[in-house]
């Protein structure tokens, strides 16, 4: 597993905390103050995978609402 300093290095951006990466049509999300916590939501933020309880998953789900035109190509 990829050590937290990398995937924050690689990272479009990071929000309070929340590492977002764009891998295609998918947006992965780790929190970097617990990265056992992590969820994969499709492009219209379907969640596709997830270890966040739905408190999280809430909170994870509107930074990316709030943030996605940042990481457009």
């Amino acid at each position: 597993m990829p050590d937290i300093k990398t995937i924050a290095d690689k990272a479009d951006i990071i929000v309070n905390g929340y590492a977002f990466t764009r891998d295609g049509d998918r947006f992965h999300v780790l929190n970097l103050n617990c990265p056992d916590k992590a969820v994969v939501f499709s492009s219209d933020g379907e969640v596709l995978e997830t270890t966040m309880d739905d408190i999280e998953l809430s909170i994870a789900s509107r930074y990316l609402q709030q943030n996605q035109k940042y990481m457009e190509d």
